[in-house]
């Protein structure tokens, strides 16, 4: 089922790198590479809240199996 576009909250690149405790070019490679998923608006991006939750619960089960 389709979520209503109004539920989704949409992050800045900058955003993503400040949780994410990165550089903004680290998070342009993630978005090039498909690992986040991303819209484009114009000339920049903007990434769901949801994709950068999932990427770092990937992140977080790889250091705990680690």
């Amino acid at each position: 089922m389709a979520r209503d576009l109004s539920d989704v909250r949409f992050l800045t690149v900058q955003e993503v790198a400040d949780m994410m405790r990165v550089s903004t070019m680290t998070v342009y490679r993630l978005v090039h590479a498909g690992e986040l998923p991303a819209v484009r608006f114009g000339r920049s991006y903007r990434i769901p809240e949801s994709a950068v939750a999932g990427v770092v619960g990937i992140a977080d089960r790889d250091v705990q199996a680690g």
